[in-house]
C-alpha cells in the first residue's frame, strides 16, 4: 500500500485533530469519518511519533492491523500525545512545537533464525523494523532507529534492552520480526 500526497495529509489531519481534541476534551475522543477515503479505511498499523525540537516527545503504535489505517492513526495520536509511558501528558503550551510523524506499517514477516549471528546477517539496515519477542515480552524499533543506530549489532543490543534483557543476551526462543514503513510528516 503506498499513501499518494493527498492521503497522507489526511493522517497527518487525523493526527493533529486527535491531539487537539484530547487537550480540549482531557480525552481520547472517539473515532468517527464516514466520508474517509477509501484507502485509508484498509485495515494497516501504524506508530504515531511526536517530536519537539527533535527530540522524542511520544511514540506509541500498534504492530498487527486491528483497524483501519485512519483509525490506528487516531487512537497513536492521542496515545503519544497523552499516555506514553516514558513522558508526562502533553500540555498546551508545548503543542505548538510538536512535530507529527506517522509510519504504516507492511504486515509482520517471520525472519526464523536460530542464532544472533543469523538475525544480524538477515537484517536490512535502513530499511527494516524489527520485533523481537520472548513469552510475555516484545518490543520493537522501527526503521527510522537506525539513523541513530546504524550498525546491527548495535541496532538489535539496544532492541533486547528495551525488552529489559541485556545486550549479550540471546535465546534459541526469542522469535523475531521484521516490517517496512511508509513514514511521512508535514514536510511530506
Amino acid at each position: 500500500m503506498t499513501l499518494d500526497s493527498g492521503q497522507r495529509q489526511r493522517l497527518l489531519e487525523l493526527g493533529r485533530e486527535s491531539i487537539e481534541r484530547g487537550l480540549a476534551e482531557r480525552r481520547l475522543a472517539p473515532w468517527s469519518d464516514p466520508g474517509i477515503d477509501p484507502a485509508l479505511s484498509v485495515e494497516r498499523a501504524s506508530f504515531t511519533t511526536l517530536k519537539i525540537q527533535g527530540m522524542l516527545r511520544g511514540c506509541c503504535g500498534t504492530l498487527y492491523a486491528t483497524r483501519s489505517v485512519a483509525a490506528d492513526v487516531w487512537h497513536n495520536a492521542w496515545a503519544s500525545a497523552f499516555s506514553d509511558p516514558r513522558f508526562p501528558p502533553l500540555a498546551r503550551a508545548e503543542y505548538p512545537g510538536v512535530d507529527l510523524q506517522i509510519s504504516v506499517l507492511s504486515p509482520l514477516e517471520p525472519v526464523p533464525v536460530d542464532s544472533e549471528r543469523e538475525l544480524l546477517a538477515t537484517l536490512r539496515p535502513h530499511t527494516d523494523g524489527l520485533v523481537l519477542e520472548l513469552d510475555a515480552t516484545r518490543a520493537t524499533f522501527l526503521p527510522a532507529v537506525w539513523e541513530q543506530l546504524p550498525e546491527p549489532q548495535l541496532f538489535v543490543g539496544h532492541l533486547k534492552q528495551k525488552a529489559g534483557w541485556s545486550p549479550g543476551f540471546w535465546s534459541s526462543r526469542i522469535r523475531a520480526y521484521r516490517y517496512t514503513t511508509e513514514s511521512f510528516g508535514a514536510g511530506g
